[in-house]
């Protein structure tokens, strides 16, 4: 029946009538990799925070080369790592043939990136 049938049958009211929808088998949820193989292509920025520290404008006018800048972490204390600024893992840094690389060493559990989420 079409809107203007069931607009007429009723006095010209749209009817109102319950969703009908497909009954869901899982076969999408269970097996997961076709459906994972949409979102390898998905660009995501990963920062490696090794500390914070809020300064005046002019404290960052009056940087220059060989500055130092104090964080509010110890040199021994894992850096931060974040996906989408969310944090995501711990790690600690480590050098490779004269390159700085992040080794992780704890990864956030899921139910304390949703509590932090909110």
């Amino acid at each position: 029946m079409t809107m203007e049938e069931t607009m007429a049958a009723e006095g010209g009211r749209p009817g109102v009538h319950p969703a009908q929808f497909e009954a869901i088998d899982g076969a999408g949820i269970a097996g997961g990799g076709a459906n994972l193989e949409l979102l390898l292509d998905v660009t995501l920025r990963m920062t490696v925070q090794l500390g914070k520290q809020e300064l005046a404008v002019k404290d960052v006018l009056s940087l220059g080369n060989g500055s130092v800048i104090e964080l509010d972490k110890l040199a021994t204390d894992p850096v931060d790592i974040l996906v989408n600024d969310r944090l995501i893992a711990r790690g600690e840094v480590v050098v490779v043939d004269e390159n700085f690389g992040v080794r992780v060493t704890e990864i956030v559990h899921p139910d304390q990136r949703i509590a932090r989420a909110r």
